[in-house]
């Protein structure tokens, strides 16, 4: 489907048709109920911590775990 338009008044008049058929397909389709995903509310994230400030030293011990294996494979 295509429109030829030469004057302006014809291409105000199809951009406000545009904008109100794509409100009201944009209000047909949404959801009003829908508030999110309620993944806060969930029965496993009541169990969880957050990280601790101590979790960088895993991360180095992980790190250095690596390296002595790449140095004891390679020599």
């Amino acid at each position: 489907m295509g429109i030829m338009i030469n004057k302006e008044d014809e291409n105000v008049k199809l951009t406000e048709r545009i904008n109100a058929d794509l409100r009201t397909s944009a209000m047909a389709t949404s959801d009003e109920d829908f508030d999110g995903d309620y993944v806060e509310s969930s029965a496993y994230t009541k169990e969880l911590v957050k990280t601790g400030r101590f979790s960088w030293i895993w991360i180095v011990l992980v790190a250095l775990a690596i390296i002595s294996l790449v140095f004891i494979i390679m020599f």
